[in-house]
């Protein structure tokens, strides 16, 4: 069997991947574009990817594929009618980083929501020392225990933002982009509702036609002007125009941004503008990314592999 890697860069280096030796020939390519893909595959038996197009284009050299997987949950970059037509099957993975990504919304509602930012430097810039009082007041933060919040996307990671936020004594409310019927122990509501009722709002939603572009200035327009805004969901369910101006325009008071419409960051991405950490805080889609999260994902890839062709323990 030969499998090959066409974008291993983007599973990170520090992940081992031995497991995969013990099955056949294995090459890995950092990355690949989709001129190099047909070359790389002629006599591929498995091929794994992240972001790499897989179509008639790509892969129509490929005389021996029998199996496409995709080192994420979505599959946008599957052509699956192609891939019928010439009987190659796909697997993706879910859950595998429901933990990591719950924990880095957490991790980015507390750097805003206690300006952890504006303190860290206090104490480094050394005006904490000699300082007349014990406490420092000057940015004021707020307890988590009894707000409001709004999840929009109640799948494994909405679900487990939601309990943990219950802990932490918030009230949590939903909506579910694709009108999915009511899931029992959480209160859903109406778009409007979620949007005028929330203290935090974090989206935990996949790309589709019910949430792209979802959150627009109509919708940050009914936030509370105290709302933080989180997104670890896919970046173009928000306009990213529409979410500066909310910024600008204090409609809403801090967001935090796991996702971007285009990653890396497009150099006219108008947020490259706020320079102001407690009203914005990015990070570069790092929130799935935990050392466990992608040791599970890698290892629920070589198991589905084995299991394809039928390969017991090595």
């Amino acid at each position: 069997m030969k499998i090959v890697f066409l974008d291993v860069k983007t599973i990170g280096e520090d992940i081992d991947l031995s497991g995969f030796d013990k099955l056949g020939e294995v090459v890995k390519y950092p990355f690949s574009t989709s001129l190099e893909v047909p070359d790389r595959i002629t006599d591929a038996d498995v091929i794994i990817v992240n972001k790499i197009q897989v179509n008639e284009s790509t892969i129509k050299t490929a005389k021996n594929l029998k199996l496409v997987c995709v080192t994420a949950t979505g599959t946008n970059n599957l052509d699956k009618d192609y891939l019928k037509s010439r009987r190659i099957a796909w697997r993706n993975v879910a859950g595998y980083s429901t933990e990591s990504v719950a924990q880095h919304t957490f991790a980015m509602l507390f750097y805003l929501l206690e300006k952890l930012r504006y303190y860290d430097e206090y104490v480094k810039k050394d005006l904490y020392t000699n300082d007349t009082l014990f406490t420092h007041f000057e940015e004021k933060f707020y307890e988590l225990y009894g707000k409001t919040w709004g999840i929009i996307g109640l799948g494994n990671i909405g679900r487990r933002v939601a309990d943990i936020a219950e802990t932490f004594g918030a009230k949590i409310i939903y909506f579910s982009p694709s009108g999915s019927a009511p899931q029992e122990g959480y209160c859903q509501v109406e778009p409007d509702t979620l949007y005028a009722s929330s203290d935090i709002i974090s989206v935990h939603a996949p790309l589709n036609h019910f949430t792209e572009n979802l959150i627009d200035k109509k919708a940050f327009a009914k936030m509370k002007n105290t709302c933080i805004f989180l997104n670890l969901g896919r970046g173009p369910i928000v306009v990213e125009q529409d979410l500066y101006d909310a910024l600008e325009n204090n409609t809403i008071l801090a967001a935090g941004l796991d996702v971007l419409c285009k990653e890396p960051m497009d150099p006219q991405n108008p947020l490259r503008r706020i320079k102001d950490s407690r009203r914005l805080f990015i990070t570069p889609h790092i929130g799935w990314a935990s050392i466990e999260s992608r040791t599970r994902l890698m290892d629920i890839i070589l198991s589905q592999v084995r299991e394809f062709f039928n390969i017991t323990e090595i």
